[in-house]
C-alpha cells in the first residue's frame, strides 16, 4: 500500500507523525506521506518538521518509508505556484494542491493553477474541466481519486475526465484519524467504486510507486 495523502496534528489530522507512521506500518503500508495543509503564512514552519521526521525514522523503519510532503489548502490562485515552490525548497518531496471539491468552497481556478504550478497531486479536484485533464496529463500531474467522505462524491468524474484525455490517477485517503488509512484492498474498492478497471487500479498503483521513486531518490 502506498498513500501519499495523510494528515497529522501538524494540520487537522488526530495523530502526532511517528503514531501515523507506526499505524501504516502496522496495516502493511510501504510508503506513507504526510502532507499537511499549508498556505503562505504556515509553508516556513510544517514543512521543515516533516522533513525532520522522515529523517529521524528513515534509519530504523526498514519495510516503510515515510516521505515529507505538503498540501497547498485553500490559497489563492494567484499565490498555489509560490508555496508549491517554497514548499520544495524546504524540502517537500511531494507537494499535493487542494482541489476544487464539492465539498468545500474552493476558488474557482484553483485547480487549473495547481497544474501549471505542476504539482505532484491535485487532490479531489471535483468537477475537472476536460481542459484541465489535458493540462494535467501533458504536465504529469497525478488526480487524485479520493477516499475521504464528501471529496470522493466527484470521483466518477474525475475518472471520466483521465480516460477521456489518458492522464493518470492516483488513490489518495486523505486520513485525518486512524480509522482513514486504508489497507491496499480497501484502497482498490475505492477506485473500482469510481469505475476503474482491475488494470487501471493497478496502473494507479503503478503511478504511486513511480513517484515515490522520484521522492525518495
Amino acid at each position: 500500500m502506498i498513500d501519499l495523502h495523510t494528515h497529522t496534528l501538524l494540520s487537522d489530522g488526530d495523530l502526532i507523525p511517528t503514531e501515523l507512521a507506526r499505524r501504516a506500518e502496522a496495516i502493511g503500508f510501504r510508503a506513507i506521506g504526510m502532507a499537511d495543509h499549508v498556505d503562505t503564512a504556515l509553508v516556513d514552519a510544517i514543512v521543515p518538521v516533516l522533513v525532520q521526521v522522515a529523517a529521524d525514522l528513515a534509519p530504523v523503519m526498514k519495510q516503510m518509508q515515510v516521505i515529507a510532503g505538503a498540501e497547498v489548502t485553500h490559497c489563492r490562485p494567484e499565490h498555489i505556484a509560490r508555496v508549491v515552490a517554497r514548499a520544495r525548497q524546504l524540502g517537500a518531496r511531494v507537494v499535493v494542491v487542494h482541489g476544487e471539491t464539492p465539498a468545500e468552497p474552493v476558488i474557482e481556478g484553483t485547480n487549473r493553477a495547481a497544474i501549471e504550478a505542476g504539482c505532484d497531486i491535485l487532490a479531489h479536484p471535483g468537477l475537472l474541466t476536460e481542459a484541465d485533464a489535458r493540462l494535467a496529463a501533458r504536465q504529469g500531474v497525478l488526480l487524485e481519486i479520493s477516499g475521504r467522505a464528501g471529496h470522493c462524491l466527484a470521483n466518477g468524474h474525475v475518472v471520466q475526465m483521465a480516460r477521456r484525455v489518458g492522464a493518470a490517477v492516483i488513490f489518495g485517503s486523505d486520513a485525518h484519524a486512524p480509522e482513514d488509512l486504508r489497507a491496499r484492498r480497501d484502497a482498490e474498492k475505492v477506485l473500482a467504486c469510481a469505475g476503474l478497471s482491475v488494470d487501471e487500479i493497478a496502473a494507479a498503483f503503478a503511478a504511486a510507486e513511480r513517484l515515490v521513486a522520484r521522492a525518495t531518490a
